[in-house]
């Protein structure tokens, strides 16, 4: 497939971010005239967890390692389909119940490449950028939690060792 050029204004916009995710604001900062299709992902903070009630989430990030890797993996998108604005916003810190963890919205001239590209984009996030989550139970107790799918990434990418 050959994609088209990049529509000249188009933009990765990448956050991370202790204060609370606005939702609305990452969706309008993706639109785009020319763009015929706004594609969105917005994850939350779950009230329980294998039958457990969860007071919250808590994300750490090395975070000049995680915005690098979220910009390469809105590179790798871009090499799939042609899109134009791409936003990636993710939470850090505390997280409680109910409130948005991680908003991805994806911008194109039709649905089909910015439904895919979200869904790739959340995948590969999961798989490959370094942020980590607690969850803490409504008890206090918590414990760090691996996402399946980078340890599913893991053990089927090769070592560079």
């Amino acid at each position: 497939m050959t994609l088209s050029p990049l529509p000249p204004q188009s933009r990765n916009d990448v956050l991370l971010t202790a204060d609370t995710l606005d939702f609305a604001r990452v969706i309008n900062q993706t639109r785009d005239p020319a763009a015929g299709a706004v594609g969105s992902f917005l994850g939350t903070t779950r009230d329980v967890f294998n039958g457990q009630p969860v007071e919250k989430l808590e994300y750490e990030a090395y975070v000049p390692m995680a915005t690098k890797q979220l910009h390469a993996i809105i590179a790798e998108a871009r090499q799939q389909w042609p899109l134009h604005h791409v936003s990636i916003a993710h939470r850090l810190g505390d997280c409680p119940v109910g409130e948005i963890s991680v908003v991805i919205a994806v911008s194109s001239a039709h649905r089909q490449a910015a439904l895919h590209a979200v869904e790739f984009l959340i995948q590969r996030l999961k798989e490959t950028v370094p942020i980590w989550k607690k969850e803490v139970l409504g008890n206090g107790t918590g414990a760090w939690k691996e996402n399946l799918e980078a340890l599913a990434h893991r053990h089927h990418t090769p070592s560079s060792c």
